[in-house]
């Protein structure tokens, strides 16, 4: 058995320690992007599971760049454990679907910031066109870049359902393409999608390890108001994942998962002013707290039936 630290998994947090000697906290930052899901390219209502802020709710609203990094350092720095480096995070909508010269002005200034060490990127893999591809290429030049994708499942019911917009085929080549700049990889998976088994979330996860992807976000279904899948959910045409159930979903998902792959996240943080289901998901510290007492008692951990490519 590998030990990441104090966890049974290849946490970013044990690779931030490493790498920078403490933690490392993500700063949500609004770069004025928008998304094609929403702009009437692909479709006007976005995503099902989408919140109106495309995902960011966590971001700055307002203000430049370097003023929304002021402010969230000076929130974070409230934290007993909070540390000098910090790594911008582009996460509201699609953060590359802008001019290639609006991304370049606000990723360009939220490097200059001298605690921000390292620079990630939240969109989706059709806006990555070769401007965007040269962009970050540049940007790898002067610090680690991280393009965190949103595949959320591999299973064609299901994609038409959530509205992604793509087939996984353009996942595949968005994943080599940042590769082959530098770039490091994180893929979205969201486990309790409407319709879907865990096998088939655990499909998508073995998927995303054979893609070799370099690290991963396994996210619980949040139901958000204002939301169409709020209105499903609603009407009673699924329910929420259980407790247990989400753990046993992530324990399984963990194991079989590589034990260089880096783990971004294994629960999620719904706006408790939005959240409609589930609700016991708002104790974060308790998801993690029992996820991993579970894989102690059951001598699990990252890679255990890991078989390769």
């Amino acid at each position: 058995m590998e030990k990441w630290g104090d966890k049974p998994y290849h946490s970013l947090d044990y690779e931030n320690k490493k790498r920078f000697g403490e933690k490392v906290y993500k700063i949500s930052l609004a770069g004025g992007t928008t998304c094609p899901n929403r702009d009437g390219t692909l479709g006007t209502r976005g995503c099902c599971f989408c919140s109106g802020s495309g995902s960011g709710d966590f971001a700055a609203t307002k203000g430049s760049i370097t003023e929304q990094i002021e402010e969230a350092i000076a929130r974070v720095s409230r934290y007993k454990n909070a540390g000098h480096h910090f790594t911008a995070y582009f996460q509201s909508f699609t953060a590359t679907y802008a001019p290639v010269e609006t991304l370049r002005a606000a990723w360009e200034e939220a490097m200059t910031h001298e605690s921000v060490v390292t620079l990630a990127i939240a969109t989706r893999p059709d806006c990555l066109g070769d401007d965007v591809l040269s962009l970050l290429a540049d940007c790898c030049r002067k610090m680690p870049v991280t393009v965190e994708l949103g595949l959320q499942t591999i299973h064609p019911d299901t994609i038409r359902y959530i509205r992604r917009g793509y087939p996984n085929s353009v996942y595949e080549t968005a994943v080599k393409n940042l590769q082959n700049i530098g770039v490091n990889v994180v893929t979205h998976v969201i486990a309790g999608l409407p319709g879907e088994t865990k096998e088939n979330f655990l499909d998508t996860v073995r998927y995303v390890a054979d893609i070799g992807s370099d690290g991963i976000k396994l996210q619980l279904l949040h139901v958000l108001k204002g939301t169409d899948l709020a209105l499903d959910y609603e009407n009673k045409m699924f329910r929420t994942l259980t407790p247990d159930e989400y753990l046993d979903y992530i324990t399984e998902a963990l194991s079989i998962l590589p034990p260089d792959m880096v783990i971004h996240r294994v629960t999620g943080d719904g706006p408790k002013d939005l959240l409609i289901a589930p609700l016991w998901s708002t104790n974060k510290r308790m998801v993690l707290n029992s996820l991993q007492k579970k894989m102690k008692q059951e001598h699990i951990f990252q890679g255990k039936f890991y078989h390769g490519k």
